[in-house]
């Protein structure tokens, strides 16, 4: 299985499936199935009871987990990949490819 590309705090944009274009932030990520969880993106309902937490209960919109792979990076407003690089201190940084810009 590759590592994760993306992190919390990115922000992305879906590229297919029925949230197709629109954008948010990650809010979560699950490396291990390879899904994120992105503000306002593949919501689904809840059906709520009252509880301490939640007095008025009632139906609430989630947030559910989406394949990484449905995603893309947005980097100044446009849609990019990402690749690695290798600084001269050994330190491994995100690029924005095919720019090389520094994420």
């Amino acid at each position: 299985m590759s590592g994760m590309k993306l992190k919390k705090g990115d922000t992305v944009e879906v590229i297919t499936g029925k949230d197709k274009g629109k954008q948010g932030e990650i809010e979560h990520v699950f490396p291990k199935t390879n899904q994120i969880v992105v503000n306002g993106v593949n919501t689904a309902q809840r059906h709520s009871k009252p509880t301490r937490a939640n007095e008025q209960g009632g139906i609430i919109d989630k947030d559910m987990p989406i394949h990484a792979s449905n995603v893309m990076l947005v980097q100044n407003g446009k849609k990019v990949r990402v690749g690695y690089k290798v600084n001269d201190d050994g330190t491994k940084v995100r690029v924005a490819r095919p720019s090389g810009e520094e994420i």
